[in-house]
């Protein structure tokens, strides 16, 4: 029996997404690497930045801090996050990421099950920063 095919995406060969704050690289996704599971990558935030309020009403988010100081809003309520702090995001809450700290912040995400389709992964409930940026590219298995 053969090993399974497995495909390799460095984070800079994929484009940053800033519709919500930040620069959001989603490395990980039907139609990066053909998975089907769910999507996931990295997200980078200056001091100061944020990403706008938003829920999934499908996924869960699962959170790891590679470095930086963040706090995290679940429904209005604060979590302070660092180095080495890994966070889930329930399905269906409400959730917003500020970088409190001095440095830039790095942050690997995954969010799992995908929802049936594309456009109904998120529901902005802030009004997002960047309208022309669209959503991340998750997109169909290619």
């Amino acid at each position: 029996m053969s090993a399974p095919a497995t495909t390799k995406v460095h984070v800079d060969t994929v484009p940053a997404n800033t519709k919500r704050g930040g620069d959001i690289r989603v490395t990980l996704s039907p139609r990066t690497v053909g998975c089907s599971s769910g999507f996931g990558g990295v997200l980078r935030l200056a001091p100061g930045d944020y990403v706008t309020e938003h829920l999934h009403p499908y996924s869960e988010e699962f959170l790891h801090v590679v470095q930086g100081r963040l706090e995290m809003r679940l429904d209005g309520v604060p979590v302070t996050l660092g180095p080495g702090d890994s966070l889930l995001v329930p399905i269906g809450v409400r959730h917003r990421l500020v970088n409190t700290g001095t440095v830039p912040a790095e942050v690997v995400f995954h969010l799992s099950p995908l929802a049936p389709r594309p456009e109904l992964g998120h529901v902005d409930t802030e009004q997002p920063l960047d309208e022309a940026a669209g959503n991340p590219d998750v997109g169909e298995a290619r």
